[in-house]
């Protein structure tokens, strides 16, 4: 393959635990630039003769990098101002091999980014690749452009091209249905797939029972009034509630509603006529998240991933499967999108089925709808709509004390959560004003019958995820 360099990636295991992936020693040979990320770095640590241990105190989230020296991959980074980076480690560098310096340091890691005297090999303990790293791009740039001596040569243009070629090519002659959900991912990718074979594609809306109020109707009035899509409607809403009756595990959740999908769209397919092929809108952080490596169990079954079944009649086609949201917004604008259907929240594949903590009943279904439309109205009124990557309400199953009148309440928990990011792999909560707050809170209380009492998400991600299932 004669790479440039490599890069050692991090993950969820312990460079003790006994299934830990291991790398061949022998890349320490080969004399190209190696970049270890979190696990990665503690096992080339570990490889080359440093000693890694449980950290005293773990590091999830915010940190603050002190940076020691301006060279390699902190090159025009200022020396010891504290830069924003993002941890997630429960073990640490501890003594560090021969010929090995510490380069820069964070509260709780000595050791936070290091590197070998007179070889290429580096190694940090933050993640750089996400976007809470707020020098994360100037650190990948200099490891790829000055590090490896590579050349920027991949575009959004040279994308589309070589995708738009790579589906004529699978597809030739025959025809493609597209899960169009409305959402961001979804619309670019039919509209990629139509670029490279028009009027074979036809795409089909599902209501699946699990949308917001007036979604649906909301979303085929946008396409047709928008677009020369072939696109038809299918109302699931009784075959997906039917399915989900009884259920309460997420992951059982996820499974049976895209197990669902799959028969839909393999239902209409069959109606249309001769069908090979279906379009997700798959993204990378739907595939990372919904794998399993070595005994690490995945952190959720995607609906489109993990909760596809073991056998298809239709052939995937998955064109943005190695873009991350923000990535896939550009290819929007460059494909001619508008802004509508490039800048809308994201809205998860399951709906409010994993919004809806717990048992699905029409019932709660209702509570959070109203509650849901309270928060998206009072965002996009306040103008923080498009300043958050998210915001949504989640009904808790639990139920909690109140009084209303002069009189005693047993009801629901809303609880809101409203994120920034960039890319889904990382979150944090967002700082909204106390005031927009208040109006939601108030509004829901006094609106949504049920509801006596509404919390607020401070979580961030990691360890937390965006979505409560």
């Amino acid at each position: 393959m004669r790479p440039k360099g490599l890069v050692l990636s991090g993950g969820p295991c312990s460079v003790y635990d006994q299934e830990a992936p291991r790398s061949d020693p022998g890349i320490f040979s080969l004399g190209i630039p190696v970049l270890g990320i979190c696990y990665g770095a503690q096992l080339m640590v570990q490889q080359l003769g440093g000693i890694v241990e449980k950290a005293e105190k773990r590091e999830f989230g915010r940190a603050d990098l002190k940076i020691a020296e301006p060279m390699g991959i902190f090159a025009d980074l200022a020396v010891q101002e504290a830069y924003q980076v993002w941890m997630s480690h429960g073990d640490r560098i501890e003594r560090l091999p021969d010929d090995f310096v510490a380069s820069a340091e964070s509260a709780h890691s000595p050791c936070a980014a290091v590197r070998h005297k007179s070889q290429p090999f580096i190694g940090v303990q933050f993640h750089p690749e996400v976007a809470h790293t707020l020098i994360g791009t100037e650190i990948l740039g200099n490891f790829l452009f000055q590090v490896c001596a590579c050349s920027p040569s991949w575009t959004m243009r040279s994308f589309i091209d070589a995708t738009v070629a790579a589906i004529h090519q699978q597809v030739q002659e025959r025809r493609a249905i597209c899960a169009l959900s409305g959402g961001v991912d979804s619309s670019v990718a039919a509209a990629l797939v139509d670029k490279a074979i028009g009027d074979r594609l036809t795409c089909i809306h599902v209501d699946n029972g699990l949308m917001r109020g007036g979604e649906s109707a909301t979303i085929l009035k946008f396409f047709k009034e928008n677009s020369k899509l072939n696109l038809i409607d299918v109302d699931a809403s009784r075959y997906f509630l039917s399915r989900l009756q009884g259920v309460s595990d997420p992951e059982e959740k996820r499974k049976r509603i895209g197990r669902g999908f799959i028969e839909i769209f393999e239902q209409e397919a069959h109606k249309i006529g001769q069908v090979d092929f279906l379009v997700q809108g798959t993204l990378y952080p739907d595939v990372i998240e919904s794998v399993s490596f070595r005994g690490a169990a995945p952190i959720k079954s995607h609906h489109n991933v993990g909760g596809l079944p073991e056998i298809m009649r239709l052939t995937l086609i998955e064109p943005l499967r190695e873009l991350f949201k923000d990535e896939v917004r550009q290819l929007g604008q460059e494909l001619g999108l508008p802004d509508e259907a490039i800048h809308r929240q994201p809205f998860p594949g399951p709906g409010l089925g994993i919004r809806v903590l717990g048992e699905i009943t029409e019932e709660r279904l209702t509570i959070l709808r109203q509650a849901d439309a309270i928060v998206l109205e009072e965002m996009t009124k306040s103008g923080w709509y498009r300043r958050v990557w998210q915001s949504f309400a989640v009904l808790l199953p639990i139920q909690t004390v109140g009084v209303m009148g002069d009189g005693r309440t047993y009801e629901h928990v809303i609880a809101l959560r409203a994120v920034d990011s960039r890319d889904a792999m990382t979150a944090d909560w967002s700082r909204l004003p106390y005031d927009i707050l208040a109006v939601i809170s108030n509004r829901i209380i006094n609106e949504v019958r049920g509801v006596n009492r509404v919390v607020y998400d401070i979580s961030s991600k990691p360890p937390a995820t965006i979505e409560w299932e």
